[in-house]
């Protein structure tokens, strides 16, 4: 029979899942909530950024925020053609912030990123969400991340930024990414965005506790 440790990784890991849980920033969320209810009533779109996994994110994200809260939303790593095109025109550093001016953004919409770092001009990481925030912020629109470093450039010039603890430096990406996750299926279901009820919840009585 394998033997397990209780004091094993697994252990360890939820352990610092449950300390980042105690520890977020619940203003910044709220904050964050209300933001986003002010661009949907103003008829604002809503770009989601991110790199990675933090792409893959972001496409979840978009589908969510446009199905259960409304909003017309558009991340632009889900068009591999444009993405790359931009790419290739303007080089990587500016792809995003090229993708924002094609769309029009506008002083209504926001810029939500969602990354590990939030970019870091001195050591040259993600430029391509420094650009896009700089770009966000000179058309007046609101900038919004969800990310793992309280130093990165989005956590400190975005509007308002919700910023994962980090409790373990090894493990800063898998939190980040994870809890990207938790902070925008909380969004959507927030009674200042939820709009559409989940399917599954209104098919299925739930069980009693």
């Amino acid at each position: 029979m394998m033997n397990i440790k209780h004091n094993g990784f697994a252990s360890k890991y939820i352990r610092e899942v449950c300390e980042i849980t105690k520890r977020l920033d619940l203003y910044s969320i709220e904050k964050v909530a209300r933001i986003l209810s002010e661009t949907r009533k103003s008829s604002g779109r809503l770009f989601i950024i991110g790199i990675g996994g933090s792409a893959a994110n972001a496409s979840h994200a978009v589908n969510d925020f446009r199905k259960i809260a409304g909003f017309e939303a558009y991340a632009p790593t889900d068009n591999t053609a444009e993405l790359t095109a931009h790419t290739n025109d303007v080089g990587w550093d500016s792809v995003f912030e090229s993708w924002l001016k094609t769309s029009r953004l506008r002083p209504n919409d926001a810029l939500l990123i969602f990354s590990v770092s939030g970019g870091n001009p001195t050591k040259r990481m993600s430029l391509n969400l420094v650009k896009a925030i700089k770009y966000a912020k000179r058309t007046g629109s609101k900038t919004l991340s969800v990310v793992g470093d309280p130093k990165g450039y989005a956590a400190q010039h975005v509007d308002e930024s919700i910023v994962i603890p980090i409790v373990n430096p090894e493990n800063v990406t898998p939190h980040s990414e994870a809890f990207q996750g938790i902070i925008w299926h909380l969004l959507v279901s927030h009674p200042l965005l939820n709009v559409n009820p989940n399917r599954w919840e209104t098919r299925i009585k739930p069980a009693t506790l």
